[in-house]
């Protein structure tokens, strides 16, 4: 049973080594929190996780190498947390990036983003106007819309080039008004109406080229950060599901330490079998 803590040990470590960069994004994140409202609700998480991770991944290290069953035991009571935590959030992850996508637009690579093709929690909470605030600060203080611009000898590409590009939720909903409404293209973050134009999406009128406003009070904004939070909500779940295996593997290898632990503290031999060890002394003689 020594294999079990060894193993056990390593496998530690390697969670360990693992919660290292974690916990260093999360103290970067904290010292650029003053550059956009956005970045603050993301620090916290990250250093809870990564120095989470580090205390467990230290306890069952020291607990299986010094075969300290006190340890083992704190191990396993805080990782069978963890893994049910995880577990959790996987389910609620899927659950409430289940539905929306974009929508495919005639002659166009890229995809138009609306609002009404999202539901739930996650929909609300984004289009909540005191956080919406934040998000839109954020995304204005990135100047993604500002990166979109691209030249062909010295001047703006055409609107069939642009038609071409395969633009992030975050430039398609916030960097341009929506297809239907029919702005003409003046470069990728000025559009301009004309006389008689029939708007028949209510973003049509929130649109402005000024390039501090834009589309960043628009649904289709909202639309298109709902959509970006699904994709990386997404792949997160993939590593989670990654490392909710590495972890359940460590538990299950974690409980055959501990009991090897209790065995060598009661001088129990790890050769006998339990049903021997509980036969009366008279049966043997």
């Amino acid at each position: 049973m020594r294999t079990s803590n060894h193993l056990i040990g390593l496998l530690n470590f390697l969670t360990f080594v693992l919660s290292i960069p974690i916990l260093a994004g999360g103290i970067w994140l904290s010292t650029q929190a003053n550059s956009t409202e956005c970045l603050r609700f993301l620090q916290w998480p990250l250093i809870i996780i990564g120095v989470a991770i580090m205390v467990v991944s230290l306890a069952g290290f020291a607990g299986a190498c010094y075969r300290n069953t006190f340890l083992m035991w704190l191990y396993l009571f805080v990782m069978f947390f963890v893994i049910v935590a995880l577990i959790v959030f996987i389910v609620f992850a899927y659950a409430v990036t289940d539905k929306g996508s974009g929508r495919t637009v005639p002659s166009r690579a890229y995809l138009d983003y609306y609002l009404q093709d999202y539901s739930g929690w996650l929909k609300d909470r984004v289009a909540e106007e005191s956080y919406w605030g934040k998000i839109s600060s954020c995304i204005r203080d990135s100047r993604v819309c500002r990166k979109m611009g691209r030249t062909v000898g010295g001047v703006p590409e055409t609107i069939e080039m642009f038609n071409l590009r395969k633009l992030s939720p975050i430039e398609s909903g916030c960097c341009k008004p929506p297809t239907d409404c029919g702005f003409v293209y003046q470069n990728e973050t000025v559009w301009t109406g004309f006389e008689g134009m029939v708007l028949v999406n209510p973003d049509c009128t929130k649109w402005n080229s000024d390039q501090t406003l834009l589309c960043y009070d628009c649904n289709s904004c909202k639309a298109g950060v709902l959509a970006s939070v699904k994709r990386s909500w997404r792949k997160v779940s993939v590593i989670n599901i990654v490392v909710l295996i590495i972890l359940v593997i460590a538990y299950v290898i974690g409980i055959a330490a501990f009991r090897n632990n209790r065995r060598i503290d009661n001088e129990e031999p790890s050769g006998e079998a339990r049903m021997e060890k509980a036969r009366p002394s008279w049966i043997h003689s």
